[in-house]
């Protein structure tokens, strides 16, 4: 017979699903609208959705915390969700940057890298597999995850070495530099995922590497 503390934390499973579905869906749309998809205003309300998900997850977490005083690993796993929520929510925030720069780029789609959509892919990848970790408590699947992100920053320098020429040749110089700032905040979007994911880490094994890819405020 499971406990309410299990019910409950087996609830802030789906709920860390859930959030993380949000995080997949948001990253895909804000790509779609660079490509000129009418879908920006949907970007920002899974943006919407995403902080009122870690609003429920922090409650959550904070509920389990106060009120049924979990042991060492159980008190790793929580804190971990916590640290989560904020690199998942932030992901957010940055596709809806993507889906304000839509708006100068769409007009420009036959100038956008093909390696964006590939970034796309990846970040997507890592955001779903650095969730699963968790739930799964896969050290080997959330250490994959850290590895994945030299691909993603590998790909970002060849969008920069790509875009530097076009804009030496013919694009619009603007326009260039959107493309790049987008491509940016893509490549945020996955180190927030190796964040996450060494977070899961921490919740395994107790502890938390230092991590060049910690970012500010956004």
């Amino acid at each position: 017979m499971t406990t309410r503390f299990e019910r409950q934390l087996e609830e802030l499973h789906v709920q860390m699903i859930t959030m993380g579905s949000l995080c997949e869906k948001v990253i895909t749309l804000s790509a779609q609208a660079i490509r000129g998809k009418d879908c920006a205003k949907e970007v920002f309300e899974v943006d919407k959705e995403i902080d009122a998900k870690e609003r429920e997850i922090e409650t959550l977490c904070m509920r389990l915390l106060l009120h049924q005083q979990p042991v060492a690993g159980d008190l790793r796993e929580i804190s971990a969700a916590l640290r989560m929520i904020s690199d998942m929510e932030r992901i957010g925030d940055q596709a809806a940057d993507i889906a304000d720069l839509s708006r100068f780029i769409d007009k420009n789609m036959d100038q956008i890298p093909d390696q964006i959509e590939k970034m796309v892919g990846m970040a997507v990848h890592m955001v779903t597999e650095s969730v699963d970790s968790f739930v799964k408590a896969d050290l080997d699947l959330c250490r994959k995850v850290i590895d994945d992100d030299d691909r993603v920053d590998q790909a970002f320098n060849e969008i920069k070495e790509e875009l530097a020429n076009q804009m030496y040749k013919n694009m619009d110089v603007k326009v260039g530099l959107d493309l790049l700032m987008a491509a940016k905040y893509m490549e945020r979007i996955g180190d927030h995922a190796v964040n996450i994911a060494e977070w899961v880490e921490y919740s395994i094994t107790g502890v938390h590497r230092n991590n060049e890819h910690q970012l500010g405020g956004n």
